[in-house]
């Protein structure tokens, strides 16, 4: 599913389409499950204000917007994507190879258009239908905003922060890396990602990290968010060193990577990949 780097990627086709310019052309395509708010609600929300800026706290999104009305929050679920229309997109894994547009050009699965003065467009579009776009206050304000923990990519905590969360946690650190309250951002891919990168077990509890581990999975952290982000999620552009075009199951992923045996267990409730000949 998207994650950080797949977030922060979608809130840059965004900020270059959308910040500064007025709206003049929302299309809301009925959802009950996509969409909390009412159709004409987003509509209003949105046509004739000047976009201010593109937000992000973790897999969350909001459009900020110049004078009084709601704040218009999004998550990407698990097949969410934001493009902007007519142009060439990152595809994830989940989007395989079937074309972006129908016959007449049309986005498919299109749930929201947003048509900036001056003719450039974005559009939301999710297959799955478990995006989820709603309106609220706000983001100092926001409930859903406020109970996430800081952002692994715009605030990752220093190491001596990080240890002292960790020490308070007895739960497998994969648990913790996947807590949107403790650290907003890191997903399934991602924390099986770092882990490996750090060589660090996924069950090993949190509070059983010594310093120069904490420091090792921050150094992971970052350069592993930072590079999918410079990338524009583009799994086509990580390194071969990575876990990630092996860490999938049945045919799509490997057994082993650089000789060494990939094993695949449920840890924090998710399935996980990772290498016990490495990661201790």
């Amino acid at each position: 599913m998207p994650e950080l780097a797949e977030v922060e990627t979608v809130c840059r086709v965004m900020r270059d389409v959308l910040v500064g310019k007025r709206i003049v052309g929302v299309e809301v395509v009925p959802d009950s499950i996509v969409f909390e708010s009412a159709r004409r609600n987003i509509e209003d929300a949105l046509v004739g204000r000047t976009v201010r800026g593109i937000g992000r706290r973790g897999k969350t999104f909001w459009i900020e917007l110049a004078g009084a009305g709601p704040t218009v929050y999004g998550h990407l679920g698990m097949s969410g994507w934001i493009r902007e229309v007519g142009r060439e997109s990152t595809r994830l894994q989940a989007h395989g190879d079937a074309p972006f547009d129908d016959e007449d050009g049309r986005p498919r699965f299109l749930k929201l258009r947003i048509e900036a003065r001056g003719g450039r467009a974005i559009a939301f579009t999710d297959p799955r239908r478990l995006g989820r776009i709603w309106l609220g206050a706000s983001p100092d304000d926001e409930r859903r905003i406020q109970r996430l923990g800081r952002d692994a990519f715009d605030d990752l905590p220093s190491v001596r922060e990080l240890a002292a969360l960790f020490a308070r946690r007895k739960i497998p650190i994969k648990a913790l890396l996947l807590d949107q309250g403790a650290l907003a951002g890191l997903g399934n891919w991602l924390a099986d990602e770092v882990l490996y990168q750090a060589r660090i077990a996924p069950h090993r509890l949190a509070s059983s990290l010594d310093a120069r581990e904490v420091s090792a999975l921050r150094r992971s952290i970052r350069s592993v968010v930072g590079h999918a982000v410079k990338v524009g999620a583009d799994h086509a552009r990580f390194p071969r060193t990575w876990l990630f075009e092996h860490r999938w199951g049945a045919t799509r992923g490997s057994q082993q990577i650089n000789g060494h045996a990939i094993r695949r267990d449920e840890v924090g409730g998710r399935t996980t990949a990772w290498v016990p000949a490495l990661q201790k």
